[in-house]
């Protein structure tokens, strides 16, 4: 029983996944056309849809926002009782129907006809009422949907998300989108703190430090290293670090010699330890640390120490 549960849900996954293939070969120059004219844009992307395409609709406008593309999602069931008011001439239209013979996409259509606002229309039936109406129209080839009754919206909304996605992503080339264009309307969430976050917001400075001489015995090492509770110990010589003393290394050097006695800091040391710049992100601070295998970093300008960091710091700040 289990082998035939999982055999459907393959084939169902095989049928969306084979009309996806085919939909790579379909794109064209109304493809081309339709991303120019959007990147064009001087308003606002409008998009639209009723049921399932309305579904889809919102997840357009949702990416297409969070890539750096002004649009919203427009209720086609409300456009007839007013919110047709939120089209303005310098706006553009998307209208999503499989079947292109949606009553309420109609009304919005010849809105748009009538006052000259450019639309776009994506429909599997390139003689429906919706293909006739749009100023441009992006065409599905209908496919079998993995619904075994052939009914519910199944392979057919998945086209239309993944036509959606490849419009956002070619805008997003076609603007420059960078991560920090990204990280700037993201900030919330792990992500968006991963690429916004700067370890300036998160690192221990001042007398936080813990900070020792080349030349401090190992108990002040010890004490210092202890009271700062960042399981380090920074070395410094005159204005520079020259080295990092961990918790670690401690242990390490009691495996090897049990004798404490005319030990220094500069004997138990790290020379060269990892830094980064007070100005580097959060997220690439982790990459250093998981790379390295190591708990702290320093934070320096021109060997001069500003700050440290400790891997439960990115942890408190969900960067991790």
């Amino acid at each position: 029983m289990d082998k035939d549960l999982i055999a459907v849900g393959r084939r169902a996954i095989e049928l969306e996944a084979m009309a996806l293939t085919g939909l790579v070969q379909t794109l064209d120059e109304n493809f081309s056309k339709a991303c120019e004219q959007l990147h064009g844009c001087q308003g606002t992307i409008l998009v639209t849809g009723m049921g399932k395409s309305g579904l889809v609709a919102r997840k357009w406008a949702s990416t297409f926002a969070g890539t750096g593309t002004r649009a919203y999602f427009l209720n086609a069931a409300e456009a007839s009782h007013g919110d047709l008011g939120l089209v303005r001439e310098s706006d553009i239209v998307i209208a999503l129907s499989l079947s292109g013979e949606t009553d309420e996409l109609s009304v919005i259509l010849r809105h748009c006809r009538e006052a000259g606002i450019p639309t776009i229309g994506v429909t599997g039936n390139l003689e429906s009422s919706l293909a006739k109406q749009a100023s441009l129209v992006l065409s599905l080839d209908l496919p079998r949907e993995a619904c075994p009754l052939g009914l519910a919206p199944t392979t057919s909304t998945t086209l239309m998300m993944a036509l959606g996605d490849a419009i956002a992503v070619t805008l997003m080339e076609m603007d420059g989108f960078t991560e920090k264009d990204f990280a700037r309307i993201h900030p919330g969430g792990t992500l968006g703190r991963r690429l916004w976050l700067r370890v300036s917001e998160l690192m221990h400075q001042g007398d936080a430090l813990p900070i020792v001489d080349p030349e401090a015995p190992f108990e002040e090492v010890l004490l210092e290293i202890t009271h700062k509770r960042l399981g380090c110990a920074v070395v410094i010589e005159g204005n520079a670090v020259v080295g990092l003393i961990t918790d670690g290394d401690l242990r390490r050097y009691f495996q090897k010699s049990k004798n404490s006695v005319d030990i220094k800091a500069r004997d138990l040391m790290t020379e060269n330890p990892k830094s980064v710049l007070p100005t580097s992100l959060a997220g690439e601070a982790r990459e250093i640390m998981e790379a390295h295998k190591i708990q702290q970093l320093l934070i320096c300008e021109d060997r001069n120490l500003v700050g440290v960091i400790h891997m439960h710091d990115l942890l408190r700040a969900k960067v991790v």
